[in-house]
């Protein structure tokens, strides 16, 4: 029960780690009585209370009121520059005071832990309410209890992701099979919420309360699987555990890929769940991935991998030791890993602590916030997202009317397949926090190829049943002859 109960917390404690890809749709003065009349504020001892009241309450009768849909409500949608946005919306984090924080204060505990804004913010948070004990206001010298709960009411920005469609395999009473785009997580965890596959099902497709059977990787493509029913999900999961289900990959790395079948069975150990890092390791879990070069382009082949395992970030971390990373992967082929990138599980040297330092430097675990004007951009970022100049001497008015300039960009994305229609920014829908600091800053959209991943998952078969994806374009597939693989 334990761990069920931690496992459900993840959905709902923010990682304080950013990505890294990071935006944040507008900027404004902190002085919230320049926003428009009709743009959307909240006072913070309302939203306090409201919050309250919804996560208060358990009675039965309220239960029967339909969370689902207001959590889907929270916000909407628009579309700009081949990307998906989310409006800012007030979200409330919630969780339990861990062992190590009892007898702590609070506001210790997040300056240390929580590591997405400065002190002063936290500060700020608990004078005015925001950050709650118990639902209570408290003092910033308040010492953490056992059991203590705690609140925070944030103004959330999420991360844009592709705009490209999510794709319907296959769709009975039972399952649903899709293929999901590159850069959309399954599933809501750290900065994505909305723009997660199971959000963007549920309010494009109306495919609610989707039960996950399997993951994939952030930048991960390809088949993805939900039940519809628990006991289809179980079924289907079984199934995975037992090693039932053959799975197909398709990637590119780089380099020219060894002739034959290549095996590799080395044991694979996270070094770190908090920012989602592994690497090969004696003390790891058995593994076992088989590869083999379908094709050569250029100063890279095209490789299909064979996981009989299913462990984390397997297929990359293998391909790492190998000594042939995927072409674009942002983590595993990075000299963070020392100057053969990982190569034979050598990474220069360093121990796992320094490992994990360093990568916190460097990427910030995949989930960089950025920093307001004056800040110093992480050293050797390889997806560059530049921060542009801080706005706060400009008016909102002026802010909007740059920011809806851009909607001439939209019509560059037909091509990718929407499943909606067009919704390009309003600023009517969008709300303002004179107190959050993402509110403040404004950063350049991440490009196309910052969405990418060239890892795909191409086919699933288990008992009974097989499905299949269509193949991304960097696959080559007009090229090379899938059908007799």
């Amino acid at each position: 029960m334990f761990i069920k109960f931690i496992r459900q917390l993840k959905y709902i404690i923010p990682s304080e780690n950013c990505c890294y890809n990071r935006w944040v749709s507008t900027t404004a003065q902190k002085d919230a009585s320049q926003l428009p009349e009709k743009r959307k504020t909240i006072e913070t001892d309302k939203l306090v209370d409201a919050k309250k009241v919804k996560l208060d309450t358990k009675s039965p009768k309220y239960k029967k009121l339909n969370l689902t849909d207001e959590k889907y409500d929270e916000t909407s949608y628009y579309f700009e520059n081949g990307l998906r946005k989310v409006y800012p919306y007030f979200f409330t984090f919630t969780t339990f005071t861990k062992g190590r924080w009892v007898g702590e204060k609070i506001l210790d505990v997040f300056a240390r832990e929580f590591r997405a804004h400065p002190a002063e913010e936290y500060q700020r948070s608990i004078e005015t309410g925001k950050l709650t004990v118990n639902y209570e206001k408290v003092p910033s010298d308040y010492r953490l209890k056992h059991n203590d709960l705690l609140s925070n009411v944030v103004h959330r920005h999420e991360v844009p992701v592709s705009l490209q469609s999510i794709a319907i395999v296959h769709m009975d009473e039972d399952i649903v099979v899709v293929n999901k785009p590159a850069s959309i997580p399954v599933h809501p965890c750290g900065r994505y919420r909305h723009n997660t596959v199971v959000f963007i099902l549920a309010k494009s497709h109306n495919l609610k309360n989707l039960r996950t059977i399997h993951r994939l990787d952030r930048l991960t493509s390809g088949l993805l699987i939900f039940g519809r029913t628990s006991t289809k999900a179980r079924e289907l999961e079984q199934q995975i555990r037992n090693r039932q289900v053959q799975k197909e990959y398709v990637c590119r790395v780089e380099g020219r890929f060894p002739d034959g079948i290549i095996e590799c069975n080395e044991p694979i150990q996270v070094v770190s769940y908090k920012i989602g890092v592994c690497r090969v390791s004696p003390n790891g879990k058995d593994c076992k991935t088989t590869f083999q070069r379908i094709s050569e382009v250029g100063d890279s082949s095209i490789v299909l991998c064979k996981p009989l395992t299913g462990r984390m970030h397997q297929i990359r971390v293998h391909l790492q030791y190998l000594g042939y990373p995927i072409v674009n992967d942002p983590l595993y082929n990075h000299e963070v890993f020392g100057p053969l990138k990982g190569r034979g599980g050598d990474i220069g040297g360093k121990s796992d602590d320094q490992l994990i330092n360093n990568l916190i430097k460097i990427h910030n675990a995949e989930n960089w916030l950025g920093m307001e004007e004056g800040g110093i951009l992480p050293i050797a970022n390889p997806i560059k997202c530049e921060v542009t100049n801080s706005r706060e001497n400009e008016s909102l008015t002026e802010i909007e009317a740059q920011h809806t300039k851009l909607k001439s960009m939209v019509d560059s994305i037909k091509d990718v397949g929407i499943e909606e229609p067009i919704d390009p920014f309003d600023p009517i829908k969008t709300t303002f926090d004179p107190f959050c600091h993402e509110c403040k800053v404004i950063y350049r959209d991440p490009n196309a190829k910052d969405l990418i991943m060239y890892l795909h998952a191409w086919k699933y078969k288990g008992v009974d049943w097989e499905y299949k994806t269509e193949l991304p374009n960097w696959a080559c597939k007009e090229l090379i002859d899938y059908d007799t693989l």
